[in-house]
């Protein structure tokens, strides 16, 4: 081993601009390679994390007009749904991770002399979880204690917080008017991203218990009704199970999508799976031929090495020297060109990484990720390219004849 570093620094000296270019070859393949693999994974989390601001792979579903007669009912009738078909389908429904119903309204919110429009959902503590609705430092979301209790409790909007109190922190313990009822605010939501909504963002809106809800109002139909499979896989019999719950419930065909509409939001994360399962690819390839590039410069140049050494390898093979070892020699000789100009190139990406979420774009293509899979991936080529460019100069240099070698 020794010997081929001492051997590979002799050629370097020996061909310094052409090593360099080389090497600068591999380099910025491999650069090409991580940060594009490096820059997809960030997108991928990044498109992510601004869908799941809805809700984490959740369904909405509202009741509409029925559009098919059912058992000698006529189409055209609404369908209204109540907290008991909401219980219903907790205790029905296999699969089920969480559901919660959501009453809707505009209510004014009162402190000291100031007044704003809200909008208010009333709803239940598995509502939080679904919608990400996390609170911030200090706070907290709806309990059951607070829905079995009917408290006066809320839960504010991060930009709602903001605008009712200058500072969100400040928000946490204080009493509020909503409506003509003292509301003690028991949480704030952490800022998040959200690409996507049904009835507003979040940031902008109130939450309060549904049975708090329900008692101040009057109100007994639902809006919405919000529901999660425990996996993502199991949402479309979800579904299915629910339409025929609240079907026979209701007296609606269950294969009615007027009657009860349902956005089912683990479509979209579907798309994003295959999409960037594609685009990755598409990065990828794109970067392993800049990478092939540099790996047909290292070929060359070790091509040119058995050229220059043709002599050298006669007086080896003469002395007893094998075939397996000339090929070995010069085979380990490119695979160290090709490792110390991906090494070289991995820092190069690793730095770009780590200075990329200073310049403020992370909010639309993410923080690009250097992770084990992109790494993995592009070692992988590093190593195939290196064995193949090594490959036949060194097998040219095992074959050669050490009586015509000598006298080259």
């Amino acid at each position: 081993m020794k010997e081929v570093f001492r051997q590979l620094f002799r050629d370097v000296r020996s061909q310094k601009l052409r090593t360099f270019l080389t090497v600068f070859g591999i380099v910025w393949g491999t650069v090409a390679v991580t940060l594009l693999l490096a820059f997809g994974t960030g997108l991928k989390k990044q498109l992510i994390k601004n869908t799941a601001g809805l809700g984490d792979r959740i369904c909405i579903a509202w009741p509409g007009l029925t559009s098919i007669p059912y058992q000698g009912l006529g189409k055209g009738r609404r369908i209204r749904l109540v907290e008991e078909d909401v219980d219903a389908i907790r205790r029905e429904a296999e699969g089920l991770s969480g559901v919660s119903s959501e009453y809707q309204t505009t209510m004014k919110l009162h402190l000291d002399l100031k007044t704003w429009p809200v909008d208010v959902s009333g709803v239940s503590p598995e509502f939080g979880r679904m919608r990400n609705l996390i609170p911030d430092a200090g706070g907290r979301f709806l309990d059951p204690v607070d829905m079995a209790e009917q408290r006066r409790v809320v839960f504010l909007g991060d930009k709602l917080a903001k605008n009712v109190f200058g500072k969100p922190e400040d928000a946490v313990g204080k009493t509020v008017m909503l409506g003509s009822s003292p509301f003690l605010v028991i949480g704030v939501l952490r800022p998040k991203l959200q690409d996507s909504s049904y009835s507003g963002r979040d940031n902008d809106k109130a939450s309060i218990p549904g049975t708090t809800y329900r008692a101040l109002t009057g109100e007994k139909y639902v809006s919405n009704v919000i529901y999660q499979a425990s996996s993502a896989f199991d949402t479309e019999p979800l579904t299915a199970r629910i339409l025929e719950i609240l079907g026979k419930r209701k007296k609606f065909d269950p294969k009615d999508k007027e009657a009860l509409s349902v956005w089912d939001t683990t479509g979209q994360f579907k798309f994003f799976d295959t999409f960037m399962l594609a685009f990755t690819g598409f990065l990828g390839v794109v970067g392993s031929l800049t990478l092939v590039v540099g790996g047909i410069g290292v070929s060359n140049i070790m091509n040119v090495v058995v050229e220059e050494r043709t002599k050298e390898i006669g007086i080896k093979m003469a002395l007893g020297a094998k075939q397996r070892f000339i090929l070995g020699q010069f085979l380990l000789e490119t695979l160290l060109v090709t490792g110390i100009g991906g090494a070289i190139g991995f820092a190069v990406s690793l730095g770009l990484c780590a200075v990329f979420p200073r310049f403020g774009l992370t909010d639309y293509v993410g923080v690009p990720e250097v992770s084990p899979f992109v790494a993995a991936i592009t070692i992988g080529i590093l190593g195939a390219i290196g064995f193949v460019a090594g490959w036949f100069p060194a097998r040219e240099a095992s074959r050669l004849d050490p009586v015509v070698a000598m006298k080259l």
